[in-house]
């Protein structure tokens, strides 16, 4: 910490950065300032982002694999290394990183040349996890006020009692919206830092399910389907901030972090853009 004291406590006045380990041998090394110019070359709109440098802890290069036989990942990351892709820990990292860049509104710079600007806005799927278990006929209706013709696709009960059962409404255009509820015994690695009371083993997962389910793999999709995603993502959301009101948990994205219901409430509002921050993963 630099800058003055105010009771004991020392307030910044400058990014310091410092140094954060990731996985066994990465390091990702920051924040730095980032000015307009440097972030207009990236294509993310914003005046001022914080960057992060991540690299191997020994300084070395990571051992890549083949060259990749195809580039149509979400992620871009078969365009972005042509000639011999991540492996192992390079891999994870670089999705995770690819992953915070999108949540973020930011993006990821390959080596040193190529950008990856992941759409904030192909973020769709949520999941809730609970200490309540809630029937279908309890969910259903909720659905139902979204998609009236929403029914119940499967149901079954578990060794231990708890419900298992999957939920669907369908449209003529935009695909489908699913929910899947079932008692886990593994959550995502985002909630080990909150108190347990937080959450539940019960997990609701609210997925989007397109009419051309290949495109969702696609890094740059065709634009019926970003608008049929436009009216789903914000259907979607308004369920899970629907289901928190209800029965509290924590909500999860799609990349593994938690998310506000305020952020959610953004996806629905066409005037805030859905753009969540200004931080770039760089």
């Amino acid at each position: 910490m630099a800058g003055a004291r105010f009771r004991g406590m020392a307030q910044p006045d400058a990014l310091v950065p410092g140094v954060m380990r990731l996985g066994e041998g990465h390091v990702a090394t920051g924040p730095f300032e980032v000015g307009e110019a440097h972030l207009a070359e990236l294509n993310i709109s914003a005046t001022k982002a914080e960057a992060y440098s991540v690299a191997r802890a020994d300084g070395l290069r990571d051992v890549r694999g083949a060259a990749p036989t195809s580039y149509g990942d979400r992620d871009g990351i078969a365009r972005a290394f042509p000639h011999a892709l991540p492996q192992g820990e390079e891999l994870r990292i670089v999705q995770w990183m690819v992953a915070a860049a999108r949540k973020s509104a930011g993006g990821v710079l390959v080596d040193g040349r190529q950008p990856l600007v992941p759409d904030p806005a192909a973020s769709v799927n949520v999941a809730l996890y609970a200490a309540h278990v809630l029937l279908p006929g309890d969910v259903l209706p909720m659905l139902r006020s979204l998609i009236a013709t929403a029914d119940v696709s499967a149901e079954q009960v578990t060794p231990d009692g708890s419900p298992r059962y999957t939920l669907a409404g369908s449209t003529a255009y935009d695909g489908a919206l699913v929910v899947d509820v079932e008692r886990v015994d593994r959550v995502p690695r985002a909630l080990g830092a909150l108190d347990w009371r937080s959450y539940g083993p019960f997990a609701y997962r609210l997925s989007w399910a397109p009419a051309d389910p290949y495109e969702l793999e696609l890094e740059q999709a065709s634009g019926l389907h970003v608008i049929a995603r436009a009216r789903m993502r914000a259907s979607l959301a308004r369920l899970a901030v629907a289901l928190q009101s209800r029965i509290g948990g924590i909500l999860v994205d799609e990349g593994g972090f938690i998310t506000a219901s305020e952020e959610l409430d953004a996806r629905s509002d066409p005037t805030a853009g859905g753009a969540p921050g200004s931080r770039a993963w760089v």
